[in-house]
């Protein structure tokens, strides 16, 4: 899985279980593209502060990644219901195609 998409999954699930100083700095560097400088600047910290931080914040995410399995679950569910919408396609079962892209769509 890309880096980035592997970060962005594992925010979205447990980005809350990080302090707010921790979710700023994240966001700003991972999701919003910040560089370390400009993000150094605007929180007031070394530039090497927010790379530790950044550092620090992905193993706090993996480690819970590690214990919960909430994003691997999430992904084997996700395949799952598409392997059931091409299926249905195959089928013709419009029902059953309907009813799993609402699910992937509530994914």
């Amino acid at each position: 899985m890309e880096k980035f998409v592997e970060q962005t999954l594992l925010y979205d699930f447990y980005g809350e279980l990080l302090t707010d100083r921790q979710k700023q700095v994240y966001e700003s560097v991972v999701l919003e593209d910040s560089s370390l400088s400009e993000a150094a600047e605007e929180f007031g910290i070394s530039r090497q502060g927010v790379f530790d931080m950044i550092r620090r914040c992905n193993r706090i995410l993996e480690d819970y990644e590690e214990k919960l399995h909430l994003v691997e679950k999430f992904l084997n569910i996700r395949r799952q219901v598409k392997r059931i919408h091409e299926l249905a396609g195959k089928y013709q079962a419009q029902e059953i195609a309907d009813i799993s892209d609402q699910i992937l769509e509530e994914l």
